[in-house]
């Protein structure tokens, strides 16, 4: 495997804000937890939150979408998964009553499955949906986030989740970014990325999640 970038506190989450506010997971994408995320996350905690960023890949990272691809196909889902219950129940010990997680498309896709659960008070996923065979009813408000430009596996598009999640009675937000790919957000890989939208987005997020964790 090629093209990988050690990481800062390999295997550890990170940690932004005080503890007992509000928590927020952030779930990296299919390249790792990049630095891009740290600004994204120290934002997010100056708003008022308690701002956990997980480490899925265990202490490698990578700007290449072939290792990236290698990466995501090595994940323990389960696993991870478990390791955000696990977050969560610490933080709740802490004082956090309210559950948000963000996800940028594996993290999307996780943050969407993890959803179903009902652990979480809000879900925010860029660029990311479930297919017919993952997808149950999700009890919490959804907003996504999308790319005009990218590509879906058969009954994964966004239309076709949207229509499921409506189905469901699950509340739902969701915004095209034109002109825009796969990982816009991820400012770390430039030439994805388109700074307005990313803005733009954030912003969409911070105002979500302030209806519905923030008294």
């Amino acid at each position: 495997m090629s093209q990988l970038v050690p990481i800062p506190s390999p295997g550890i989450p990170l940690a932004y804000g005080d503890r007992g506010r509000p928590l927020v997971l952030l779930l990296h994408d299919w390249y790792g937890r990049l630095p891009w995320l740290a600004n994204y996350a120290s934002a997010l905690s100056s708003q008022g939150y308690r701002v956990i960023v997980p480490d899925l890949y265990n202490g490698v990272a990578t700007v290449e979408a072939a290792t990236a691809e290698v990466l995501m196909a090595q994940l323990d889902v389960a696993g991870a998964l478990a390791e955000l219950d696990g977050i969560i129940q610490v933080a709740r010990t802490e004082g956090s009553t309210r559950v948000g997680v963000v996800g940028f498309s594996l993290g999307g896709w996780l943050a969407l499955l993890h959803a179903q659960s009902g652990e979480a008070d809000a879900v925010v996923a860029y660029y990311a949906t479930l297919g017919p065979a993952q997808h149950g009813v999700i009890p919490a408000p959804v907003l996504l986030h999308l790319a005009e430009i990218d590509d879906w596996d058969e009954g994964e598009d966004p239309e076709s989740f949207i229509d499921r999640l409506k189905d469901h009675g699950t509340p739902i937000t969701e915004w095209t970014y034109l002109a825009t790919v796969h990982s816009f957000a991820n400012a770390t890989i430039t030439d994805r990325t388109d700074v307005n939208a990313a803005a733009l987005a954030f912003a969409r997020t911070s105002a979500f999640l302030e209806d519905h964790l923030l008294d």
